[in-house]
């Protein structure tokens, strides 16, 4: 038998090269919707639109029902935008996303706000390969409620799925699909009705726009921002979110995973338990611009492997950790951001591992870094064995009093930090740590 797949993938690569090499170098005048033609689209002047409001719009409600009939409805035509007029929605479940998807509101009078969570112990044992469980108290639970299960293995291992439920008798409830994993009592198994606002997987070209999500904090568990947030992305591409207000969430507050290509620009992210921007693990060429991010654990947390990424011009306010820097994410540029009133740190690289998994090959410049950090804080922590860092021209200021706070530390294993151009004011100690001399001569102070 005579195999080629090596071949094979490489043709296929190279006709797709040269079709958009044709598609660029003779562009069409007027070009024509061409069936199966996905490289080039005209420019229509309209697009299918479909409108949900309480009492006016295409589609009539309140509730994530309401929005869901739009998404699938403009989707099930090769996409198109839902307009969400103003009004309060209250969500029992996420709002799933499909391709070609453009959701937007009508901007701050447009509120999505999740329903108060309940939560259940498992009356009997659920194995990988049911599709149903039974509560213990099925108090507060309707057919149509997402849901999170939660246990720990027999390792101690914490296992966690979202579903929907979709049928009931009683306590007993259908899921929308298997669980693909064991829900058993000694494992400590509950259900709970959390879920994200807005969710997407394995999509592209989505936009939401305009809009502010309520995760309602005071009234929900937390779940994190692995599976939820105001926002859940996971493996999803070319997406933008723009003039989103996200604020209140028991975890994070837009999470994107395996997200290549995202946009996150002119938002607001604040009140969060968990962190104000998540970019997951994976993600590739995020650009977050523009975006106030305020009063959460982390304001930008680079999660594993976050690569050619930009975070630039946001205004970072009152999180315990402004921006945090750590597993695998390299070549990532931070600039023209204010970071201001952290409780530790307005700039972590953190340990990770050790030095084969830290996030190397960073510059962070022109920020303006004021008042971060307790009396023993420290400004900018480099930590482990990180390498290969850039500051330049940077403000980082302190006007509390200098106490005994540290501007810029470099931990002793890291290596080939350049600090040039930065001014470093107010505090006991400017660089605690030996940096790369400069080529225009800076001290490692940056005066």
């Amino acid at each position: 038998m005579r195999t080629a797949p090596a071949s094979f993938a490489a043709l296929i690569l190279a006709m797709g090269s040269l079709a958009l090499r044709a598609a660029e170098a003779t562009p069409a005048a007027a070009p024509r919707a061409t069936l199966g033609d996905d490289v080039v689209e005209p420019a229509w002047s309209q697009r299918l639109n479909v409108t949900v409001g309480a009492t006016d719009g295409g589609i009539r409600g309140t509730d994530e029902k309401a929005i869901q009939a739009a998404v699938d409805y403009v989707a099930r035509f090769g996409g198109g935008t839902v307009t969400i007029l103003p009004g309060t929605y209250r969500l029992r479940n996420a709002i799933y996303l499909q391709s070609k998807v453009r959701l937007i509101g009508s901007g701050p009078d447009t509120i999505l706000f999740k329903e108060p969570s309940v939560t259940s112990a498992l009356a009997e044992d659920s194995d990988w390969f049911d599709q149903e469980i039974t509560l213990a108290d099925a108090t507060g639970f309707a057919l149509g409620d997402g849901v999170c299960l939660r246990t720990k293995d027999d390792h101690g291992e914490e296992n966690i799925v979202k579903r929907t439920l979709v049928a009931r008798t009683g306590n007993r409830f259908k899921l929308d699909q298997g669980l693909r994993k064991n829900f058993w009592r000694r494992g400590g198994a509950t259900v709970s009705t959390l879920f994200p606002l807005i969710s997407g997987e394995n999509i592209a070209d989505i936009a939401i726009e305009n809009l502010v999500l309520d995760g309602n904090r005071a009234h929900n568990a937390n779940l994190d921002g692995n599976y939820a947030g105001c926002i859940f992305l996971q493996e999803c591409n070319r997406v933008g979110i723009r003039g989103v207000t996200a604020r209140n969430y028991n975890g994070d507050g837009i999470s994107w995973q395996i997200c290549h290509d995202v946009l996150v620009e002119n938002c607001v992210s604040e009140g969060h338990a968990g962190l104000g921007l998540h970019p997951g693990s994976g993600s590739q060429r995020t650009v977050i611009r523009g975006n106030r991010i305020a009063g959460n654990d982390i304001g930008i947390f680079f999660c594993w492997g976050i690569r050619q990424g930009i975070a630039e011009k946001n205004h970072v306010e009152g999180n315990r950790i402004g921006i945090s820097i750590g597993h695998h994410d390299t070549d990532n540029l931070v600039r023209d951001n204010e970071v201001s009133g952290s409780k530790q740190h307005a700039v972590l690289f953190r340990p990770e591992r050790g030095k084969d998994f830290t996030g190397n090959r960073n510059r962070i410049e022109n920020n303006r870094l004021i008042d971060n950090g307790g009396e023993d804080g420290v400004a900018v922590d480099i930590q482990g064995g990180t390498e290969s860092i850039a500051l330049a021209g940077n403000e980082i200021i302190e006007t509390r009093g200098a106490a005994r706070r540290t501007g810029i530390r470099l931990g002793p294993e890291t290596r080939d930090m350049t600090l040039e151009r930065n001014r470093i004011q107010g505090f006991a100690k400017e660089v605690e740590g030996t940096a790369n001399p400069t080529a225009g001569g800076d001290t490692p102070a940056g005066k």
